[in-house]
């Protein structure tokens, strides 16, 4: 089969053939049609996160495609079903984190002794075939395009997570820093949910597609969003934590600062002078947290509430497709097609 492989620490990404895999005992092959390009795929690449340890490296967690095989044993899932793969789908089994038992989250990339990590531990999704536990997939609504689904994989998958972890009530404001994959995102579900929702970015050209995707009001900054009434929630979805601490100076008291970006170049420090202390303000950590959420963040899209916007490129586009996203050019989620 052709699959993208990532020769070496910082090369480029290019495409290749490999053996095809074959489903083994309950396991599902998969014909991959889509697979989104992540911020964390690049980084991870460039040696910045830990690079693939599969041979060759197939990079890519963010895969949709039809079943087209089904292993001995597999019930659940049928030939023909769309289904997508999410970046962590399983455990070690035996590590202190596995004796706890707890539901499968992404906390396992961070506490499992050896997660099963896809595009990271195991062959990824850019690929034409991918094959996978029958339970590590999860289905794709009717009339949700490949295309459409694969950024929710990931990026909507953490978008949510973040919303939900916030625990905003109906009445409360919630703004989302940064109008990127996740933000983008991020901005459409707090829509659904009901609540006035503003946009905070530094990008004059984002301010309108901003609004559309259904933010009331957009801010360049905490002091924005402090002048425009401050907020709730924020949903730190951006790449840089001084933007992040700096969206803090709008956060009202009692408010949540929820982190679901990742600044690999600096640490997340408190604004100076900022009285956090005295003002009953919290500071969360989200990321994928349970299926259930994924299939709540698919099910909007498939209702009309989201609409993930993306820009799709052919396999052969791959190391262009790599490119836009390392330079922040891409609007806003890089989809390629298999």
């Amino acid at each position: 089969m052709k699959a993208v492989v990532i020769p070496e620490v910082g090369g480029t990404w290019e495409v290749r053939e490999v053996p095809t895999p074959a489903p083994g005992p309950g396991e599902v092959l998969i014909r991959v049609l889509a697979s989104g390009v992540c911020w964390n795929d690049v980084q991870a690449a460039r040696g910045v996160l830990p690079f693939p340890s599969t041979s060759p490296a197939i990079p890519g967690h963010e895969p949709v495609g039809e079943v087209v095989g089904l292993g001995s044993g597999v019930t659940s899932r049928s030939v023909g079903d769309l289904v997508g793969v999410t970046w962590i789908r399983g455990t070690c089994g035996e590590c202190d984190y596995c004796a706890l038992g707890a539901p499968l989250s992404a906390r396992a990339a961070f506490l499992c002794a050896a997660p099963v990590s896809t595009g990271f531990t195991v062959q990824g999704g850019h690929a034409e075939y991918l094959a996978v536990r029958a339970e590590e997939t999860v289905r794709i609504p009717d009339g949700v395009a490949p295309e459409q689904a694969a950024p929710v994989l990931c990026a909507g998958y953490a978008a949510l997570s973040a919303l939900r972890a916030a625990r905003a009530l109906p009445h409360e404001r919630v703004a989302v820093l940064g109008v990127g994959a996740l933000g983008h995102l991020a901005l459409q579900f707090s829509r659904a949910a009901g609540h006035e929702t503003v946009a905070i970015t530094s990008s004059p050209d984002k301010h309108g597609i901003a609004a559309e995707l259904g933010a009331a009001s957009v801010v360049a900054d905490g002091a924005g969003l402090l002048a425009a009434g401050g907020a709730d929630v924020v949903l730190a979805t951006g790449r840089s934590y001084a933007a992040t601490a700096d969206a803090m100076a709008g956060l009202r008291p009692g408010g949540r600062l929820v982190l679901a970006g990742i600044d690999t170049a600096e640490a997340f420090t408190l604004p100076p002078q900022l009285p956090f202390f005295g003002l009953g303000q919290s500071i969360v950590g989200a990321t994928h947290d349970g299926t259930p959420i994924l299939e709540d963040a698919l099910a909007l899209v498939a209702s009309g509430a989201v609409r993930p916007v993306v820009e799709v490129f052919e396999a052969d586009r791959i190391a262009e497709a790599v490119d836009r996203v390392a330079k922040g050019e891409v609007r806003f989620r890089a989809v390629v097609r298999y």
